[in-house]
This record gives C-alpha cells, structure tokens and sequence, in this order.
C-alpha cells in the first residue's frame, strides 16, 4: 500500500477512529510516523504507542486518549488535527515563525535539521523547519 502523504494519512486515521470512539488505530508504521507518536505521547495526546510485526510490513499500533467527563461521556484529548505542509505547498518557517497554536493550547510538529520536534522545543533551540501540522 503506497501513500502519496503518510502524514496526512496518519492525521486521517487517528481524527476517525476519534469521531467513533475506538480505543486503538493501527497504521503502517515508519520512522517518521514513529517520531510524531512519540511526541504525541510525550505530550499528553495519546496513551502509548507499539510497534508491531504484520504480514508483510511492520504496524505502528496507537492507543489513543479519552478523558472522563461524567459518568458516559468521553471526550477525546485530541480535539483536532490539521495538516499545515502538504506534498504540493510545503511550508517552511523560521525559529520566529512558528505559530502558537490554538493560542497556545496545542502543538505544533516540525521536520527540523535535528529531527523531528514540537515547535515549542525548535523556538528554544533557536531553529525552523518544514512545519507539518497542528494538534489541539
């Protein structure tokens, strides 16, 4: 199975396992992949994360994060997903660049020379990157 935008598929994935509630969705798993689940995880956004063996290409297996709100209701703790550089228009900003999300309230991920990080962390380390999407 070959994606034009692993990023974008991924975002897809996880916004519609939310909108129904699922406990995990699974994906082909890949080292960039990998990275955004590790800093959705060191974020607070998802419970863990797992790499798993398939068939014919390894899974990257996410279980996601509800918080309890009553006694039924489960509100998710990603509230959205937006992917901001796609294939046909990458965006790239400098370490002043990068935008505040949700006014502070979420995370933004970047592609940087030393890796994949959240904006938060590439401002500190005073450098800029392709930005590929906003969580909140």
């Amino acid at each position: 199975m070959t994606v034009a935008d692993p990023i974008a598929d991924m975002l897809t994935r996880i916004r519609n396992a939310i909108g129904r509630l699922h406990p995990e969705v699974e994906m082909p798993s890949s080292k960039l992949r990998e990275a955004i689940a590790r800093i959705l995880k060191e974020e607070g956004y998802i419970e863990d994360y797992r790499v798993e063996e398939g068939d014919s290409y390894p899974l990257l297996r996410i279980r996601l994060k509800y918080l309890e709100e009553g006694t039924r209701l489960r509100r998710p703790a990603i509230q959205g997903l937006r992917r901001v550089s796609r294939p046909s228009r990458r965006l790239y900003v400098g370490a002043d660049e990068i935008p505040n999300t949700h006014s502070g309230l979420g995370i933004s991920i970047l592609s940087t020379s030393q890796g994949i990080m959240t904006g938060r962390e590439a401002r500190q380390r005073r450098i800029g990157g392709e930005l590929l999407c906003e969580i909140w």
